[in-house]
């Protein structure tokens, strides 16, 4: 019984260490929350205005004569694969690499990693990576999208690929994370697969639509935005899959510390139980000595 009730004390203590590691996580999480959720916000109005302009001279614009506009004339995929370096996140890098596995269909494709996760996953599925230079999603900034981008473009134009989508995390709310995938290029794609949060209108006020000029040449235009159409697009999505990392970490955290606290109780209650029946035990020999005295 004294061995017993030794191995629960320290089950005990080690579930309290435990819990304050979580604890400590769950608060370090919500304090880069709130920065990272307003940069995500922030970014959003910027990379789908973008979108939509060049929707707009797709639609807008039948002789549209582009490399970036043109059909695509085979279906090799790029997915640049946005995900964390770290795990204790919950579900969100496994629910982002079966978002993947489902778009993919077991289908070739090449990739580009960001975040150590999505490096570790893809080297396991041993699948083509375009380049790992951008592993560590914290350490990625605006120049590195830029560069991403580009190298993006010169292999599109050399036919390494034929589309171009972003796989990543939406930040819905501080509860809600939704993995997806966005078609980036060809142009094509954009026309048929439009995000419906993004399916917003610019209207005059007798409620016609505006006819939007571009000088020089619609193509010129095009071609000149893409690598920076891409650029923020691609540092939109890594702001909102930071917030989401942080949201879903955040909330993992907080039910692991509501676990052991419930794990503490109980084996609080059965070790007061176990000393409970010791002392009884006790008391019990005692006396039953005393009246064979």
């Amino acid at each position: 019984m004294a061995s017993n009730m030794k191995a629960v004390k320290l089950r005990i203590k080690s579930v309290q260490s435990t819990m304050q590691i979580t604890k400590a996580m769950e608060l370090v999480a919500s304090s880069k929350l709130r920065k990272a959720k307003d940069r995500a916000e922030t970014c959003r109005p910027y990379y789908r205005e973008l979108h939509r302009t060049l929707r707009e001279i797709a639609v807008n614009n039948t002789d549209f004569s582009s490399v970036y506009a043109k059909e695509a004339a085979g279906d090799k995929t790029c997915y640049v694969l946005i995900a964390g370096d770290r795990g204790l996140a919950g579900g969100y890098n496994s629910n982002l690499f079966k978002k993947l596995e489902a778009e993919t269909g077991g289908r070739d494709y090449v990739a580009v990693p960001v975040g150590k996760k999505a490096v570790e996953y893809l080297k396991r599925k041993k699948t083509e990576i375009l380049t790992e230079d951008f592993g560590q999603i914290a350490l990625v900034s605006v120049s590195d999208c830029f560069e991403i981008a580009r190298l993006l473009c010169r292999e599109f134009r050399e036919g390494k690929f034929a589309h171009i989508n972003v796989c990543y995390t939406t930040f819905v709310s501080m509860l809600s994370q939704q993995a997806g995938t966005m078609p980036l290029l060809p142009l094509q794609d954009l026309k048929t697969d439009e995000p419906e949060a993004w399916e917003q209108e610019t209207e005059t006020g007798n409620g016609k639509r505006q006819q939007i000029w571009y000088e020089p040449e619609a193509s010129e235009v095009f071609d000149a935005i893409v690598p920076e159409y891409l650029a923020g697009v691609l540092y939109g999505c890594i702001c909102d899959s930071l917030a989401s990392e942080l949201a879903a970490r955040r909330m993992a955290m907080d039910a692991a510390t509501k676990n052991a606290g419930e794990m503490i109780d109980q084996l609080n209650l059965y070790y007061n139980r176990a000393r409970q029946a010791s002392i009884t035990q006790e008391i019990t020999e005692i006396v039953a000595g005393a009246e064979g005295v």
